[in-house]
């Protein structure tokens, strides 16, 4: 499947993520050690945020392996950002093309996902239909990813993300049951609006995908005082990745088993993710 990182704190060159660590996530395009595939070369993307003068996060995704591809080296070691997501991907039956490469993007939001639906050839109407007509043109590639995200804006996710996450994982999950596929989904995601980022972590089977967190930094601080990139970075910055992109000890913790993560200013939050497949989403 695939491999994804988010971001969030101290603005830094995007290649001091995707490139210096010693499992960066360009290490992992060809070494993955926690993913189905080894090898995650069906394309990737980044997304950032700027400054506040600019509304929307810039995108950049092209269908070429991550390791070897100049302009994403060129881009990572000349943009700056304090909030951004970078994925590879590994396709699990549609094509391999841009508009299929994560993050997707829809006005200040950004999406990314680890994972599949099962039986998507078979559930693809019957989720489509429920997308909202007015969304629905925005939708520019084929894959379960994007229209999870396109539903999970049309559940309201602008408003309340975790419940429109939750709508959008129950809708699928009914949908699958009702075609007779026992463990439709399974999904990491990640989704922000340029201030904070939610994490899911979610399987119908209860088995999800890997995903991680970084230790809070001033913890990090006392463990490793002799860490000078430690000294660079303020209290608030996290990252929230499919597997860790070093050894440092103590540096990473697993995200429990179907739950969800806040990464905000202040406080940091964990809390259960517990699909409702008795809810009418679509009556709403």
């Amino acid at each position: 499947m695939c491999r994804w990182i988010a971001y969030s704190g101290t603005p830094i060159l995007l290649s001091q993520v995707l490139f210096e660590p010693s499992h960066s996530l360009i290490d992992q395009s060809l070494h993955s050690r926690m993913g189905v595939e080894t090898t995650n070369g069906d394309g990737f993307g980044i997304g950032w945020y700027a400054d506040g003068s600019v509304a929307t996060p810039a995108v950049v995704r092209d269908v070429g392996p991550a390791w070897n591809n100049r302009n994403l080296r060129e881009v990572a070691h000349h943009v700056r950002s304090g909030l951004f997501f970078a994925h590879i991907r590994a396709a699990t039956g549609t094509a391999v093309q841009q508009s299929n490469c994560h993050p997707f993007r829809h006005g200040r939001w950004l999406w990314m996902h680890n994972g599949m639906i099962d039986g998507f050839r078979l559930l693809r109407r019957d989720l489509a239909v429920a997308v909202d007509p007015a969304l629905y043109p925005d939708i520019e590639g084929s894959t379960d990813s994007e229209l999870m995200f396109f539903l999970a804006l049309t559940f309201g996710l602008t408003d309340d993300p975790p419940g429109a996450v939750a709508r959008m994982a129950a809708f699928v999950e009914r949908t699958g049951h009702a075609h007779g596929v026992r463990n439709p989904l399974q999904m990491t995601v990640a989704v922000a609006d340029g201030e904070r980022v939610w994490a899911f972590r979610h399987s119908s089977e209860g088995r999800s995908r890997s995903l991680f967190y970084s230790t809070r930094v001033e913890t990090l601080r006392a463990l490793h005082p002799d860490a000078a990139f430690l000294r660079d970075i303020s209290d608030e910055t996290r990252l929230v990745v499919s597997e860790p992109l070093g050894d440092l000890p103590g540096a990473w913790n697993e995200v429990p088993e179907n739950s969800y993560g806040v990464v905000q200013p202040g406080r940091d939050a964990f809390h259960a993710f517990r699909p409702d497949l008795d809810q009418d989403v679509i009556g709403d």
